[in-house]
């Protein structure tokens, strides 16, 4: 116990060198486990897919002559845009 106590804390040690309840340790489990490099590389490149994918969607509605309207209950759709020369 006396070890605990004198123990110094060295930059970088960060929440695992603090004493904590188990509670807490489980609820914030992603703040005492080491980074996983793999699983976060994964996470970048579905979150770059994704992302990618959304805007080349949009980009494709919009070269189509299609522009976000926004209706009176506050939802988006695509409309296609119209002259009001045409009848």
């Amino acid at each position: 116990m006396e070890n605990e106590v004198n123990k110094k804390h060295i930059p970088g040690d960060g929440l695992r060198s603090l004493r904590s309840t188990s509670l807490f340790r489980a609820i914030n489990f992603e703040l005492y486990v080491k980074p996983n490099k793999i699983i976060m590389a994964f996470g970048l490149i579905a979150m770059a897919g994704a992302s990618g994918y959304i805007i080349y969607m949009r980009s494709k509605y919009e070269k189509m002559g299609y522009y976000t309207a926004v209706e009176s209950d506050g939802t988006e759709s695509f409309k296609k845009r119209a002259s009001k020369w045409d009848l």
